[in-house]
This record gives C-alpha cells, structure tokens and sequence, in this order.
C-alpha cells in the first residue's frame, strides 16, 4: 500500500505568508519609492477631486455625485494593496493575519464589483442627460440619485459577501498565499478540499468563476452599450453641433470604462502567457487596482470644465488665506 500523508486542517490564529514579489538585493528602498510615490498620487488626486466635489455647493449635481462616489470605490482598492505592499518593499513583510486577509480580499472585490456598478449608473445618467435634457432635473431627481448610488453599492457589497458566505468555514491546509495580497481564489486554493461552487460563482478578479464574471460584465456592458447607442442616435438626429456636445459630456465616462475595461483585459490576458516572468504577471495583475485609481481624477479633472475650475477656485483661495484664518485678497477683489 502507497502511504498517504494526512495534513491537518490549520487551527486560529492563522497567519498567510503572501508570495510577494522577488525583489533583487537593494533594490527594496527604490521600490518603496516608486510605490509610495504612486499611492501619494492616488491618495492626493482623488481626495482632492472628492474634497472639492464635497465643498462646493455648485457641484452638489448628479454627475459630480457618481463621480464622488467613483473616488471612493478607488481609494478603497489602492489603500486595500498598496500600503502592504510597500511594506512587503521596504521591511520584506509578508506575514498577514486571518482577519486583515480576509479584510484585504474583501475590500479588493468590492472594489473591483462596484466600479463595475458605479460605471453602470453613470451611463444611465448620461443617457438622461443627452436624450431627455428637458426632463434631465425632473428625472434624476435627489432622491432618484441616492437610489442609484445606493443600488450600486448595494449590489457590489451583496455580491460580495454572498462570494465570502460560500468559504467562510472552509478548512485551510495551508498558508502560502501565492500573490502579491489576499483575494477569494488565492486563500481558496489553501482548502482542504475542492471549493466547485465558489470556482463557478467567484468574481472575474480570480479569473475563474463564471456566474458572477458574466453576469456582471455583461450586465454593465449591456447597460453601456445601450445607453451610447441611443446617445448617438439621438446625437446625429439633433445635427453636427448637439453631437459634439454629447461627445464632450459623455468623453471622461467612456474613458474611465474603456480603461478599466483594458486594466482588466490585461490582467486576464497575462495569465495565459507561460513565458512571462511571474513578477510581471503579478505586476499586471495589480494593474487595475493602480492604474484606473491614478487616472480617473486626472482624466475627470482634465475633462470637466467646472471640476477644474472649482479645484483651481479652491487652492486660490486657500494660497491667499492667511494663517490666522483672515482671507487676502483675491486677484478679482485686488
């Protein structure tokens, strides 16, 4: 008879020591840099957009609103990897407990679940917007606007935690996390047995599951789809100058999903080409988790003429204010 090794299934506290990345000798400090440097970015671009959208009275519109909520949705992916791993750079910490795993897996899949809704409700408002311009106020009303703010996260947070209902008493027999942070599929892979429903039903982020990869991509596709069809129809209808006006108004959000939507082919697409190394097929693997949170305020600010003016509004007033709270006086009131 073949002997047959019996592992036991690990008992709390468990600790998950994360694969990481292979980091060559001295060149932790540079890499903290850089990623440091990139959070920074993150953390300044975004609040800096969500701050004046909070301040300023003029852009309290439903737009700016889903907007608002688009910064959340990314500071709550990049601060969910990037702080670890700059750790994981600069002290070579790989060691995570149980409950900051699970903590990490679940704000990354909600982050990646509600820009998907997120994007979704603001291609239904933009519909409105172009097509029922008249009706736009009547329509999208304060209290149809936090319904589909609420719908949104509503939705990504459902998802996610029926993903994390599926696995929560799952027996781990193991604690090498093989990535660079903890998502469903990497602490799945330690079970002690086969996890067939959370393989069908998980999240596009684990590149594995079916259900919820289809229905939600194709669901916001549709939705998307959808919306710029009858946008463009009624564009060409209302003659050259209306269609470039809807282009101006409808650019930053197909940019935001069109970018996305490319972090996420890249991230998929990776995974299929043995040849690469696995430190840039981790690399990629974060892509949609820095690249959209980096530039969707960038992109938003550049488009819109009254974010930009209120942010440039803003620090004005704030370089003229003196630091016993008196304000100076402005260019216009000099």
């Amino acid at each position: 008879m073949e002997n047959v090794t019996v592992v036991s299934p690990l008992k709390q506290p468990i600790v998950f020591e994360l694969e990481g990345f292979f980091i060559p000798l001295g060149y932790g400090a540079f890499f903290f840099t850089l990623a440091l440097i990139l959070y920074m970015i993150i953390l300044l671009a975004n609040g800096l957009v969500l701050g004046t959208i909070v301040l300023d009275k003029n852009l309290h519109r439903p737009m700016f609103v889903m907007v608002g909520n688009l910064m959340v949705c990314d500071l709550l992916g990049a601060t969910a990897v990037l702080p670890r791993i700059m750790m994981h750079f600069l002290m070579g910490q790989k060691k995570i407990a149980y409950i900051p795993a699970i903590a990490q897996a679940f704000s990354v899949h909600t982050y990646g679940t509600a820009v998907q809704t997120i994007l979704g409700v603001m291609a239904y408002d933009r519909y409105i917007a172009v097509c029922e311009p008249l009706r736009y106020n009547t329509i999208m009303t304060p209290a149809r606007l936090l319904s589909c703010c609420t719908l949104a996260w509503f939705v990504a947070l459902l998802c996610i935690i029926v993903l994390f209902s599926f696995h929560m008493n799952a027996p781990l027999c193991g604690n090498l996390v093989q990535h660079v942070y903890c998502s469903n599929r990497t602490i799945l892979r330690l079970a002690c047995r086969p996890t067939p429903i959370n393989n069908i039903y998980g999240p596009f982020t684990d590149l594995e599951g079916l259900v919820f990869t289809w229905c939600l991509q194709t669901s916001i596709f549709l939705i998307t789809a959808v919306s710029y069809f009858r946008i463009l129809n009624t564009s060409l209808k209302r003659g050259r100058a209306e269609s470039s006006k809807a282009f101006q108004t409808c650019t930053s959000h197909l940019s935001l999903y069109v970018l996305y939507e490319i972090a996420t082919v890249v991230m998929v697409v990776s995974h299929r080409f043995p040849s690469l190394s696995q430190n840039i097929k981790k690399f990629l693997s974060i892509m949609f988790i820095i690249l959209p949170p980096a530039l969707n305020p960038i992109i938003y600010g550049l488009a819109s003429k009254e974010l930009r003016r209120s942010i440039i509004k803003n620090f004005t007033n704030l370089r003229w204010r003196r630091p016993d709270g008196d304000r100076g006086l402005t260019v216009e009131e000099a």
